[in-house]
């Protein structure tokens, strides 16, 4: 996995940021938190140890020599991590390069792989962290937490842009950053957290699409109410009707209320766009499709090492996030290039398995499972056999049938 990092990256990264790194060197320290990531070690002592046993084998990594733990703990708590965020983005354009199939948009179920649009999701989680950290993530008055801002394509459920901080802010404080990059024509997807109307009117100028539902106590005026039948109770154009919210959207919205499938039961839920022409069923199954960036960190915190951390410093926390999104990357590359059918948190426990032994890993997970189960032998007994010390037999000695 790791040579899939093109050689010269990483050296470059950390002459640009100024690491410093004599003694333990730029790739020794990636490639370690790399590997406490795919192993879930749960401490720094659980990656040096393992390391340490393995320093041979680690070292045909291009050269990567185990750490000690001082030196890596001193690397996690004075390094910049921006290297390892720029680290991710150069890594994922490289494989974009190298493997076009990778990126490409995969069709949605439902109704909306008929729009020939990128669509986008956006949200944040919540990484708890102890209580020795509280002094740059005071989360509330006896806890501390760091969060990831994430807007996820859901065409090819990957990242385009992340912003890993401490958790004080409000989701809708980071709304700007994490759609600048977005044009004319792509979809928004967000709960109810990024409602902020002048944020939505700045999107609708730019002739931007969203998706989200309305907070509780909004008030709005009916202008037109539209057509609506099956499971779509309400579909109608409205207006905000505060005095403040007025202001900072004037134009119209339009609001659907539905009948949507949550958990095996049906719920009304209400939803508001600046799109009047798509169909109110698409509008409804366009926020659904929101639930793939909730999948994609449920994802993360179950095949990354996102809960204990081997550093408290804020350096060392955005250390252990970005190197475990470039491990996630990793992981979906390699998932793509070997067609693997079956889950990702499989295929991220057979690597982890599969971590010290020498085999081709594509060929291993492109193979596995495609032969059947060996079959038992079944003799013919030519000699009587006592109860129990039969040949190949299942029963406990002395057990008679």
């Amino acid at each position: 996995m790791c040579n899939w990092i093109p050689e010269h990256m990483i050296p470059q990264l950390a002459r640009q940021y100024g690491i410093d790194a004599r003694g333990f060197s730029e790739v020794s320290h990636v490639y370690s938190l790399l590997y406490g990531h795919t192993a879930h070690a749960l401490s720094l002592n659980d990656i040096c140890d393992a390391l340490s046993l393995h320093e041979a084998e680690f070292l045909r990594i291009r050269g990567a020599t185990p750490p000690k733990r001082n030196t890596f703990s001193n690397a996690n708590r004075t390094r910049d991590p921006a290297l390892a965020e720029a680290l991710y983005w150069k890594l994922y354009a490289h494989l974009q390069e190298t493997c076009p199939a990778f990126t490409q948009y995969r069709k949605h179920a439902g109704f909306i792989f008929r729009l020939k649009r990128e669509i986008f999701a956006m949200d944040s989680t919540t990484l708890q962290l102890t209580l020795a950290s509280i002094d740059w993530a005071r989360h509330r008055r006896r806890k501390a937490a760091a969060k990831c801002h994430m807007r996820l394509n859901i065409g090819t459920f990957l990242p385009t842009f992340a912003i890993v901080e401490d958790a004080a802010h409000h989701d809708s404080v980071r709304a700007d950053a994490l759609c600048a990059g977005l044009v004319a024509g792509d979809v928004l997807l967000a709960d109810r957290a990024y409602v902020d109307l002048k944020f939505l009117a700045g999107l609708h100028a730019r002739d931007v699409f969203f998706v989200l539902r309305p907070k509780r106590k909004m008030l709005f005026k009916t202008v037109k109410k539209l057509r609506c039948s099956g499971k779509i109770l309400r579909d109608e154009l409205v207006r905000p009707d505060g005095v403040n919210t007025a202001k900072k959207y004037p134009g119209t919205l339009r609001m659907v209320t539905a009948m949507v499938e949550v958990d095996g039961k049906e719920r009304e839920m209400t939803f508001i766009t600046n799109n009047t022409t798509w169909s109110a069923r698409t509008i409804a199954e366009l926020y659904r499709a929101r639930w793939c960036i909730e999948l994609f960190f449920k994802e993360l915190k179950q095949t990354l090492q996102l809960r204990d951390f081997v550093g408290t410093n804020e350096k060392a926390v955005k250390w252990q996030v970005w190197t475990g999104l470039i491990t996630h990357l990793l992981l979906r590359f390699l998932r793509h290039i070997s067609r693997w059918g079956r889950s990702f948190s499989r295929c991220a426990g057979l690597v982890r398995s599969a971590l010290w032994v020498k085999t081709h890993l594509v060929e291993l997970l492109r193979h596995y499972g495609t032969e059947g189960a060996p079959h038992r032998p079944v003799l013919a007994a030519k000699e009587l056999f006592l109860p129990g010390f039969e040949a190949f037999s299942s029963l406990l000695m002395g057990q008679h049938g």
